[in-house]
């Protein structure tokens, strides 16, 4: 079974594939940087004697993206897994060379642009890396870079984690009898290199007890990949490897399909 997971060359995406290539799945890894990731593919080979197949992309350049897209469409005629894990989380407001604010291209626009040229391809699960930040999030997909409203890291954070759990509802819902479904999910709050210039992950990281483990919060990546549980519930937020109850705006099927066609306006 192929499973591709973005964001593989770091936290819980290189985690998540470790464990994966033990249980006997074939893992392409995606990341930024070709030194980490091939770092990441020899912890992968040496669970698995299985020299994993990698590939680099800059989220933040939408044509990297789709590059991506067509190496993998070369190289696979099935992917039965596609895991959107890519994330990055800044206090400061930056655009990238789309022109879009760099939070919602890396953590939205681009999984939903690489996950529908993918589309076609996909034979078995979108499983889509969310966060308890989507409940804090207010997303107006008529202003997705916030360009309008006041200008906040942690909340425009949150606006691009709920806009990939409404994501994950349009999806679905797109997805009905096909046989694919697509999930998201909440891996807790993580000690790891990310967003590294806040005082919240700066305490996570160094307070003993305040966070997880990466090996913690892939365990919800991985459950959805090979248990039922991530065909069963289509649409569905998942925290601590079951289903969870969220706010309604994380599953509003009107906002999520206007999220949907703002995203592909946005990409276009």
């Amino acid at each position: 079974m192929i499973n591709v997971i973005t964001g593989a060359s770091a936290g819980i995406g290189e985690a998540a594939a470790v464990e994966l290539a033990r249980r006997g799945r074939n893992v392409v890894l995606v990341g930024r940087d070709p030194g980490r990731t091939a770092r990441a593919a020899e912890r992968v080979r040496a669970v698995s004697d299985r020299i994993p197949d990698t590939f680099t992309c800059d989220y933040t350049r939408l044509d990297d993206v789709r590059e991506l897209a067509a190496r993998l469409r070369s190289r696979y005629g099935r992917i039965d897994v596609l895991v959107n894990n890519a994330g990055v989380m800044t206090t400061e407001r930056t655009l990238t060379p789309d022109g879009h604010e760099t939070m919602i291209q890396v953590n939205h626009l681009a999984p939903f642009l690489l996950t529908t040229l993918l589309l076609d391809r996909i034979g078995s699960r979108v499983i889509t890396t969310s966060s308890r930040a989507a409940r804090t999030g207010r997303l107006d997909p008529s202003d997705l870079d916030r360009e309008r409203r006041r200008w906040s890291g942690w909340l425009q954070y949150g606006d691009s984690k709920q806009a990939g759990a409404l994501f994950t509802v349009e999806l679905a819902r797109r997805l009905a009898g096909t046989g694919v479904t697509a999930t998201c999910f909440h891996p807790g709050v993580i000690k790891t290199e990310f967003a590294p210039a806040t005082l919240v992950m700066w305490m996570v990281k160094h307070v003993p007890g305040m966070g997880r483990s990466v090996e913690e919060g892939a365990s919800t990546m991985v459950h959805l990949a090979t248990h039922p549980d991530g065909a069963a519930h289509p649409g569905r937020y998942f925290a601590r490897s079951a289903p969870a109850a969220v706010p309604s705006r994380m599953r509003d099927p009107a906002l999520a399909r206007a999220l949907w066609e703002a995203s592909a306006a946005a990409v276009a």
